[in-house]
């Protein structure tokens, strides 16, 4: 899992040629921090199929505009440059991974 920024979002999300899940977060999300190690799993798990990237909302603020984030942590997958799917709030693993199941 990395982290990317409203300068790379393009390259690493947009372009990428496979799916991306993106969460987007902020520093004082108490949900976040719970979800944290739920996607690092996941990326580790997922990494031949999946891209799992973190962004930043105080600091990337134009992204998160862009697609209407208005909670954190919200979720997006992204294929061929357009958000295919979205969720709100913190999960446990196996809930996320059956939701993330129908968008890949």
């Amino acid at each position: 899992m990395r982290d990317v920024t409203d300068a790379d979002f393009g390259e690493q999300v947009l372009r990428s040629g496979r799916p991306v899940l993106v969460e987007f977060t902020a520093a004082w999300c108490g949900p976040c921090r719970q979800l944290a190690p739920v996607l690092r799993s996941i990326a580790e798990e997922e990494r031949e199929r999946l891209d799992v990237v973190a962004l930043d909302v105080d600091a990337n603020p134009e992204t998160a505009a862009a697609y209407g984030v208005l909670s954190m942590p919200t979720l997006m997958v992204f294929k061929d440059g357009e958000p295919v799917w979205s969720r709100v709030g913190a999960r446990p693993k196996r809930r996320l991974l059956q939701e993330l199941a129908e968008a890949l």
